[in-house]
Formats: C-alpha cells, sequence, structure tokens
C-alpha cells in the first residue's frame, strides 16, 4: 500500500503510547532478521521500495515531524537523509526518485540501523510527563500507525521482488498459514435500504480521510457471506475470461492486450497443477482459499462473468458494522469448518483486502490535517478505488471498520480479493 494519512486521537495513556512505539519499531527489525542485505537492497519495480528504504523511511518520519520541531536540543543524524528518505512530502523539500530507490546503495544498512538507534533513543528520552507532550502524542500515534503500514509494506514488495528470483525464496517462513478446510456455501446476506452513518467518529485513532463522519442514503443490497475461492476465479479462468472483452472495462481491455496476462499475480500452471507464489515461497493453489493478488479490473471483470457486481464502500461498511471486529480477525476466519452453513458474514477483517466499487473521494466536509502532515491523504483523492478489510499481512490491531485502504485499479501486489455484491434486497 502507498501511504496512508492521518487523524489522530486522543486520551491514549502518554507511557502506552512510549510503549507501543518501542513494540512497533521492535516487529519492524523483526521482519527483516532472516533478510540479507542484498535482500534489503533489492527493487523490484517502481511501485515498491527496498526493504532498507522503508526503515530509514518511518524512521525518517518520526525525526522530521516530531524530534526536529518539539524535541529541544535534538541532534540531527544526517542532513542528507532528509532528501534521500522523503517519500512526497513537497512541504519537506525535493525527494529522491522513487523509481530509483533501490539504487541508494549509500548509505548502507548498517547506517540506516544507526539511524534507527539514533532516533529510538531520543524518542525514549521524551517525557510523557512534562508540558508539552500532549503536542507530541498525536502525531507519535501517527508515526506508529504509519510504520505499521509500512509493515505491510515490507512484505508486499519482498514477495514482489522474491517473485522474480528462480527460485521462489520464501520471504516469511513464520507468517501465518491459512489452513482452510472447506469453503462454505455461498450465501447471500442482506441489508435494508435507509440512512446509514458512514466514516468515523470519537477519540480514537483514526485517519483523516475516514472523516467527518456523514449520512448517506443506500438502496437495499445483498453481501456475499465469504469472499471469491480460488476455485471460483479459477472458473472464470478456464471459461476464457481473459479473453472476453465483454468483462472488462474498456481501458483494462487495453492494458490487457498491451500487457497480456492469463490469471492472477504470482499464479503459475506447472503441467495440469496450478501454483501461487506466496510469503512462505511456491505453493500448490488451495482451491478454498480466498483468491489473492487480483487488481481492480480483475475484481471487476470476475463480478461480470459472475452477474454481479462488487460492493460499493458505503455498502461494504455497513455490513462491516452489524460485526464484532474481534470475531473476523486472522486467526479465526481462515478456519472454516464443513458444518459451516454460511449464514453470516466471514472473513471481512484480515484476510484480504477487498475492493470497492468506489472510487477514492473525500467525503463531503472532508479537511486534511493542518500543516505538511495534511499531504498524507488527500493529494491522493483521484485515479484510485478504495479498499476495505484489511489482509493478512496487516498488522494485528490496526484496521478498523471504517479504515479506507486505497490504490490505483492496476495495482496486483498488494494481498487484495474481492467479496460479490448484488442489488435488491
Amino acid at each position: 500500500m502507498m501511504e496512508r494519512g492521518g487523524k489522530v486521537g486522543h486520551g491514549e495513556d502518554p507511557q502506552y503510547i512510549i510503549d507501543r512505539f518501542a513494540q512497533t519499531r521492535g516487529r519492524s527489525l523483526d521482519l527483516c532478521a532472516r533478510l540479507t542485505p542484498e535482500d534489503m537492497q533489492v527493487q523490484s519495480m517502481e511501485d515498491a521500495s527496498p526493504a532498507k528504504w522503508h526503515l530509514a523511511h518511518t524512521t525518517w518520519f518520526f525525526e522530521t515531524f516530531i524530534l526536529k520541531p518539539w524535541a529541544a536540543g535534538y541532534s540531527e543524524f544526517d542532513r542528507d537523509f532528509e532528501y534521500l528518505f522523503n517519500s512526497y512530502y513537497n512541504g519537506i523539500g525535493p525527494q529522491f526518485k522513487r523509481a530509483n530507490r533501490g539504487l541508494v546503495t549509500r548509505p548502507s544498512l548498517d547506517a540506516v540501523f544507526a539511524y534507527r538507534n539514533h532516533v529510538d533513543e531520543a524518542i525514549r528520552a521524551l517525557h510523557p510527563e512534562r508540558n508539552g507532550f500532549s503536542e507530541i502524542q498525536p502525531l507519535l500515534e501517527l508515526g506508529i500507525q504509519h510504520e505499521q503500514q509500512h509493515q505491510e509494506l515490507i512484505l508486499t514488495d519482498l514477495q514482489h521482488a522474491f517473485f522474480q528470483n528462480p527460485k521462489f525464496p520464501c520471504v516469511a517462513p513464520d507468517q501465518h498459514v491459512e489452513t482452510i478446510r472447506h469453503a462454505s456455501p455461498l450465501q447471500w446476506i442482506a441489508f435494508d435500504a435507509g440512512i446509514y452513518a458512514i466514516g468515523c467518529t470519537g477519540d480514537k485513532f483514526h485517519f483523516d480521510n475516514e472523516t467527518p463522519q456523514h449520512r448517506t442514503f443506500l438502496e437495499a443490497f445483498r453481501l456475499a457471506s465469504r469472499l471469491t475461492t480460488n476455485a471460483e476465479y479459477l472458473s472464470f479462468i478456464e471459461s476464457r475470461g481473459y479473453e472476453r472483452p465483454e468483462f472488462w472495462l474498456s481501458e483494462a481491455w487495453q492494458m490487457l492486450q498491451t500487457n497480456p496476462r492469463i490469471a492472477p499475480l504470482y499464479w503459475q500452471k506447472r503441467g495440469n497443477e496450478w501454483f501461487q507464489f506466496t510469503l512462505r515461497g511456491l505453493q500448490r493453489l488451495d482451491p478454498a482459499a480466498p483468491v489473492m493478488h487480483v487488481n481492480y479490473y480483475e475484481a471487476d471483470a470476475f463480478a461480470r462473468w459472475a452477474g454481479k457486481r462488487l460492493p460499493t464502500e458505503q455498502e461494504w461498511e455497513v455490513a462491516a458494522g452489524s460485526l464484532e471486529l474481534g470475531s473476523n480477525l486472522r486467526h479465526s476466519t481462515p478456519t472454516l469448518s464443513p458444518e459451516y452453513d454460511g449464514r453470516n458474514l466471514t472473513q471481512m477483517f484480515n484476510c484480504r483486502w477487498q475492493w470497492t466499487s468506489s472510487s477514492y473521494a473525500p467525503y463531503p466536509g472532508y479537511r486534511p490535517l493542518p500543516g505538511t502532515v495534511g499531504e498524507y491523504n488527500g493529494k491522493f483523492m483521484v485515479n484510485q478505488y478504495v479498499l476495505r478489510g484489511g489482509s493478512v499481512a496487516t498488522p494485528e490491531g490496526h484496521i478498523r471498520k471504517t479504515y479506507r485502504n486505497f490504490f490505483c485499479p492496476g495495482a496486483s501486489w498488494q494481498f487484495s480479493g474481492l467479496r460479490l455484491a448484488e442489488s435488491g434486497p
């Protein structure tokens, strides 16, 4: 995912925020613990970034938005880092070209680790009991959430890089394994027409693009009880779905003619058997698992082929509002027993990012955060579509029912899938 911008909540215990900072920073290093310096330098495409860059950029965020303006006597680690590791904040200054991040072999990986230690020590030296910490606390929370987003990006970008290696090395051997023994019968869960509240409110953390909460009218609709499976998507492939223009948006069809493909990213057919490259290496395709790494065009084409459609983001949020967030987290939903009857929504959270048919646009009355951090979200509200729900790689505790992820319609390297919708009661 590209970085997302933040609205910061208040009310957390200051020491709790400091502790969460340390935990979050440690998890980023844990994700990279088995990587070689070469692994952490590689950049496989313009949309991805080296793991080394992710570690440096998240550190740059804390230094730039907290330590430089707020920490008295703070000594900048390296003045060149402001340019090298600025992602897109024009209010800070120019940035090194994104497509060339993999060419930045200097500073070394050791220097990046030293940079992280330097900044971490300075953050730990902040005193929660002193006057002024209340001003820092929301930015510290934003930095934590920002780093969590990059933890998922580390995995997505490494997976794409390792896929280019003919040996298909394992990215994350300890990554959670989905064990789906049986895909439940697909049922349709109905929601009444009405006026619904959309968006986030309250004091808990949320990004600014989730606000303001507002009302919207929805016609009656129905959502599939679970995500579309690999087996179902394979039926689309076997029916020559990638060769039939009637299912594809015009722009998507033109892209297929320029860059032909016959299956989702990371699928490979060997003989008569399909395989999928995963964080744990090349695996036999699990027919019961939700399809993953489809872009918006593919999700939309599949829905048309199935005689259905993708839900709007408002429909998805209304449906999610009927669930307890904890009941659909990754530890409970990937395993579905054969007896499950499909009468409830499942796999809504931390399973696959789910494409919606909604363009990424501001909510009525939206206002970006003041200052440079306001660049985090609003300026990307064009030519992108909204995804909801989180994925198997989204850090625990990071997702919310109102969370709006967004990507360009051709993006496939994220952990994205789809849930079908249809109109009517």
